[in-house]
């Protein structure tokens, strides 16, 4: 009994971490002219068009969506000011089943560019 409980406990905690551990590396990144605040502007309308709601934080350097998920992982949508406009990262968590087609945030991300 407990050789087999050993494994299966291994086995399943594995399992289980796999959940809980979030992507670091961004799942888009993009570059555009805007200026975070500009880049912003384009992105909450279009957000609120497909009743997504957000929380927004926002500086001088800095403009950040966080998409809370019910399922997953909150989405986040970040713009940095750069050099010569505005990079944009976008980390967010999909259903298998739904990495073949965009989502709507990347899509709003990529029309705002």
């Amino acid at each position: 009994m407990r050789s087999f409980f050993a494994p299966a406990l291994a086995v399943a905690s594995l399992l289980l971490a796999g959940c809980v551990s979030a992507p670091n590396a961004p799942t888009l990144t993009l570059h555009t002219a805007k200026t975070p605040e500009g880049y912003m502007q384009c992105v909450l309308p279009k957000l609120e068009k497909h009743n997504l709601t957000s929380t927004v934080t926002q500086n001088s350097r800095h403009a950040k969506v966080v998409l809370t998920s019910k399922v997953a992982a909150d989405d986040v949508l970040e713009a940095y000011k750069s050099q010569d406009g505005t990079k944009v990262f976008l980390y967010e968590r999909k259903p298998l089943a739904s990495t073949i087609t965009p989502s709507r945030l990347e899509l709003t991300a990529q029309e705002c560019k």
